[in-house]
């Protein structure tokens, strides 16, 4: 195996990660938008009790308190935030799926811009996402600087 095979095949997996990343997000997105003009804690609710979930349970009062703080605003700025996002990840994987170089740059200057974020979210509790959250975007930023450098652009 080559060195530029086994470029190409992590370069593949980053590609398949964000895009299935980006696909998660629209997913969020459209759920959001379809949630618009509606009763966010009472759709929770009736799923709670669908799943036979105890609604006694403390994590589903907090979450059902905060659902019905949810207006039509705050779905809207959630639904394009996640839109915003998903395109993002969608260049990246595009980009990273067809080998461009650039997308290397791209992927490395987005991923690396939130890693204070995350290591502040991580200073103020830890979480084993948290944790993996920043180990896995510390791990492609590391990889995609390392083959830049690794396979420099031929003249």
């Amino acid at each position: 195996m080559t060195g530029k095979t086994a470029h190409g095949r992590g370069l593949r997996v980053i590609a398949a990660f964000k895009l299935l990343k980006a696909l998660a997000l629209i997913a969020v997105g459209v759920g959001a938008v379809r949630l618009l003009h509606k009763d966010v804690a009472a759709i929770a609710e009736h799923w709670v009790n669908m799943f036979q979930v105890d609604p006694h349970n403390h994590f589903i009062n907090l979450l059902l308190a905060k659902l019905a703080n949810v207006d039509d605003r705050r779905l809207k700025e959630l639904s394009v935030g996640t839109f915003i996002y998903a395109g993002i990840f969608l260049v990246e994987g595009v980009g990273l799926a067809l080998q461009k170089r650039w997308a290397e740059y791209f992927t490395i200057a987005t991923t690396a811009s939130l890693l204070p974020i995350e290591i502040y979210e991580l200073a103020r509790l830890v979480t084993v996402g948290r944790c993996l959250a920043l180990g896995i975007n510390l791990a492609v930023v590391a990889y995609l600087v390392f083959e830049l450098r690794r396979f420099p652009k031929q003249r």
